[in-house]
């Protein structure tokens, strides 16, 4: 890949996830495109956008937004959208157990990480973190 044509990713990404601070790294390991097709069908219903990035232009871009992501390795498929983490996190579950419906089968997709306003949390942990209505309405009824 040539300098200008990295550029001009990086530019594009840099204007894309410019303000993202919640998010769920995804990698890849069998995806076919039936499943492919599903995943991204699923989530862009649920007004989830869906975007394969390389992982040395993630750490780039994040690193760049005061955001410290660690891709790891093997490819990396980015999760962003939805009103909060955990609406994102139930989301991408649901769907990652909709491509598994046998746990004798090999996964397809393996959720790596999940970004909660810009600190790394592990999926399950992101399926937990009160939206900001919930949180509100704890206060409140703390208070009352």
């Amino acid at each position: 890949m040539s300098k200008k044509i990295k550029e001009l990713e990086l530019n594009d990404l840099r204007k894309t996830f410019k303000g993202v601070r919640d998010f769920v790294l995804l990698e890849p390991i069998k995806l076919d495109s039936a499943s492919d097709y599903t995943l991204r069908k699923g989530l862009r219903d649920k007004k989830i956008r869906v975007k394969m990035v390389k992982n040395s232009f993630v750490k780039k871009v994040f690193d760049e937004n005061g955001v410290k992501v660690d891709p790891g390795s093997g490819p990396t498929l980015l999760c962003w959208g939805a009103g909060s983490v955990k609406e994102l996190s139930i989301a991408v579950d649901a769907l990652l157990k909709q491509l598994r419906p046998d746990p004798k089968q090999p996964e397809k997709v393996k959720a790596k990480t999940a970004i909660a306003d810009g600190q790394p949390v592990t999926l399950e942990v992101g399926k937990t973190i009160p939206t900001k209505q919930e949180a509100i309405g704890g206060v409140v009824a703390a208070l009352l």
